[in-house]
């Protein structure tokens, strides 16, 4: 599960737009043809909100010329480029069904008077609050720096020391070698004659 979870987190945005049902507002919309690529705005009022992560969305509803029409939304959809405020309208129900009966003005929810009309957005990966912890890290790493580059030179000289002495113990030996292979050639020498001779 935690996988799924992993996956799914990649896909959210950043910030969401605030929606509330009984809004009023203005969806635009990524939409491709052929080659080219526009983006339509959709404007209604949203009659409900669902789910959650990243299934979340919203259904938008309006009258095109006396039909009604309805869409729905994913919130994190890619396509969905960005949902506008018009009008904050009074809702007292999850999900306004009953807008599907009715005609004309009846069709709209009440405006709430004194309302302001901010585009609100909620933020749900906070990669903002990572970028100072990552700002005070440089701060404290010049003094382990200086503690490192004091470390780093003790070390050195005392490998140096050590390099130089394995190097004088070293020599010896290697002469020493040499001349012991010198001494053990002839009698190798011999022992091959000898074992020759036994052959023929």
């Amino acid at each position: 599960m935690d996988i799924i979870k992993s996956i799914e987190h990649e896909q959210l945005k950043n910030k969401i737009p605030e929606l509330k049902v009984g809004n009023t507002v203005k969806v635009h919309v990524r939409i491709k043809e052929g080659n080219k690529e526009r983006i339509q705005v959709f404007e209604g009022i949203i009659i409900k909100v669902q789910g959650g992560g990243v299934n979340q969305t919203f259904t938008v509803r309006k009258n095109s010329y006396g039909v009604g029409v309805e869409k729905t939304f994913l919130v994190h959809s890619p396509l969905v480029e960005k949902v506008e405020l018009v009008r904050v309208g009074k809702a007292r129900r999850a999900k306004l069904y009953y807008l599907r009966d009715r005609v004309g003005k009846a069709a709209k929810t009440k405006e709430q008077v004194g309302a302001r009309i901010e585009d609100r957005e909620i933020t749900i990966k906070e990669d903002l609050v990572e970028e100072p912890a990552v700002e005070e890290a440089p701060e404290e790493a010049p003094a382990v720096e200086t503690e490192n580059v004091a470390v780093q030179e003790t070390v050195d000289t005392v490998s140096e020391e050590v390099v130089e002495e394995v190097k004088e113990v070293e020599e010896p030996k290697k002469e020493e070698k040499v001349e012991e292979a010198k001494a053990e050639e002839p009698a190798k020498k011999e022992e091959v004659k000898e074992d020759s001779k036994k052959a023929e």
